[in-house]
């Protein structure tokens, strides 16, 4: 209540300092987390004009590491279990869609390996993931 001698009223005026206060605090912490939130495999993806794939809802990501690890989002399986693995998580999925991100350095051979036992795995629709040129 505000008011000078025997007159009282309120106060109409909205302090908003403590609010634009929360809201830059909020505002640096996101700042700093959101490139955290970046999770898995580093790789070197080839570079290539293809344009982008549409897709109805998030595909799991298989990468291939410099090293040759396979990754399945991102915990690592090996090349025997893969097929096994596929089968198992792609038994009830209506949508058989898979992403396959694999550093430039690894064979083509190699490649071609994890492909074909995704293929025998029954998975539909395989995506590769590139850069785009600059």
């Amino acid at each position: 209540m505000v008011g000078l001698g025997n007159e009282k009223r309120f106060m109409s005026d909205i302090n908003v300092t403590p609010l634009v206060d929360v809201m830059l605090v909020l505002l640096i912490i996101f700042m700093v987390t959101a490139p955290m939130m970046m999770q898995g495999v580093e790789v070197n993806l080839p570079q290539t004009t293809a344009k982008s794939i549409k897709t109805r809802e998030d595909p799991l990501i298989l990468t291939i590491n410099k090293k040759r690890e396979i990754f399945l989002e991102d915990r690592q399986i090996g090349l025997n279990d893969l097929e096994n693995k596929m089968k198992t998580i792609f038994k009830y999925r209506r949508n058989k869609e898979l992403l396959l991100r694999a550093d430039r350095e690894v064979p083509y051979g190699f490649v071609i390996k994890v492909i074909a036992g995704v293929k025998r795995a029954g998975i539909d629709k395989l995506g590769m993931v590139t850069e785009p040129i600059e």
